[in-house]
């Protein structure tokens, strides 16, 4: 039996998933829709900004205030990084590597947002540091952590 049908019949019987939350199936769905968007199209940075920005839009405030200006942040701090959206929130990429990303609060109905590396980024530093980051605002000393942040992960 498919995951599909199986998901279907336990729907049908009225049993719920002990697996994955609502939020995390549409996240998922989200980035199934973007692989074929990606796929389709012809990958270039005006492209992966329209996408950025219409998701932006679609955020409730104080998310999108917060996105708005980390994007204005990380546009400058790195102009290398080509901006996209993954599993529905706005990212940044290097050479198709998704290199740091913001996780809106009100995407998994969290209690703060989160700005995060990936692997890709340049921040190691010993054997153990941080890689992702919570946001209740953005204050000029946020703002210059992430820039500085930003400019190592890309270094």
């Amino acid at each position: 039996m498919s995951a599909r049908k199986a998901t279907e019949k336990a729907a049908a019987s009225g049993k719920t998933s002990k697996g994955f939350t609502a939020e995390e199936r549409a996240a998922m769905r989200e980035r199934a829709r973007e692989l074929k968007a990606e796929a389709r199209a012809s990958k270039n940075r005006a492209d992966g900004e329209r996408d950025l920005l219409a998701k932006i839009a679609e955020l409730p405030d104080p998310d999108r205030t917060m996105a708005e200006r980390l994007h204005a942040i990380v546009t400058e701090a790195a102009p290398d990084l080509w901006p996209k959206t993954w599993y529905g929130m706005p990212a940044y990429a290097k050479d198709g590597k998704v290199v740091c990303y913001f996780t809106p609060a009100s995407k998994f109905n969290s209690r703060y947002a989160t700005f995060g590396f990936n692997d890709d980024a340049n921040l190691d530093e010993g054997a153990m540091w941080p890689t992702s980051f919570a946001l209740k605002k953005l204050t000029r000393a946020e703002e210059a952590t992430i820039t500085a942040l930003v400019k190592k992960a890309v270094s």
